[in-house]
């Protein structure tokens, strides 16, 4: 049980903010539109930072990556291939996101404020130190709660309106239980349970998980939009709420966590010929 409250807390560094339930498209986008989409809201930016969670999967596994040397920077580089990614999410999104849903979005994103939050966002992804940026976070957040300060509801708004636990709590379910049974099937680990009861360990950790991805995704928050007024992080939550947009991002974010489970699986795969069986 242990082993796999660690692992949680090494994937949901990698899980943003999720959507609500996805629906078919009235009529798919077409797909240079989409890919315009794709660059002007920084998703390949977003991709990227999948890349850099890759650096603690062989410790979810319980290996040491240092011990693969330069192999592993070279393994990451070509299974985390940002054009690679940013090819899966093109193709899905271009089967399953209506237009009239992309025309809002990019709408909303042609505005002053929506390119403003986009630089703030990709700056917050690439932003290698997380723990120097959780630090931050929590700072603002503690020094906002001591004032009663309006701005913490309006966060705690801005991330219920992405549904964020809920979403972030599944995701961060299947990309576990994929990676851990594709490294099984690859000889790399041996699992000491099956995967009925693997889900059912991961489904009694999520009162906690719960508890950790609120509390992260506040002080992400906090940490992000801190150069945005009041008024402007009320707009992006009312923004964000609009039906139109809640469709957009409900896939968006089902695409990244598929990719990111996709390239996990890949990695979980490639691992086999580089490293002994482990317990886990």
């Amino acid at each position: 049980m242990q082993a796999l409250q660690k692992i949680w807390q090494f994937v949901i560094l990698a899980i943003v903010v999720g959507g609500t339930s996805l629906g078919a498209p009235a009529q798919a986008a077409d797909r240079q539109r989409v890919d315009t989409f794709l660059e002007v809201t920084g998703f390949d930016v977003a991709l990227e930072s999948i890349r850099l969670s890759a650096d603690s999967a062989p410790e979810m596994l319980g290996i040491d990556a240092a011990a693969f040397g330069s192999e592993w920077s070279r393994l990451v580089r070509e299974v985390f291939d940002t054009d690679v990614m940013l090819k899966m999410g093109s193709d899905i999104l271009s089967e399953t996101l209506s237009d009239d849903a992309l025309e809002h979005a990019a709408a909303f994103y042609a505005t002053d404020l929506g390119k403003r939050l986009v630089a703030a966002e990709n700056a917050s992804h690439m932003k290698e130190d997380s723990d120097a940026k959780s630090e931050a976070g929590t700072a603002i957040i503690e020094g906002l709660e001591r004032i009663n300060a309006p701005r913490v509801a309006l966060l705690q708004r801005l991330n219920e309106a992405s549904n964020v636990e809920d979403s972030s709590i599944r995701a961060i379910q299947e990309v576990q239980i994929r990676f851990l049974m594709a490294a099984a099937s690859a000889g790399v680990i041996r699992l000491q349970m099956e995967e009925p009861d693997l889900r059912e360990a991961l489904r009694s950790q999520e009162a906690e998980m719960r508890i950790s991805i609120k509390q992260n995704a506040l002080e992400g928050s906090a940490y992000t939009y801190q150069a945005f007024s009041d008024d402007e992080v009320q707009e992006y939550a009312q923004a964000l709420e609009h039906p139109k947009m809640q469709e957009v991002y409900a896939l968006m974010n089902a695409v990244q966590y598929e990719i990111m489970a996709n390239r996990y699986e890949a990695v979980a795969q490639r691992l086999a010929g580089m490293q002994p069986s482990q317990d886990l």
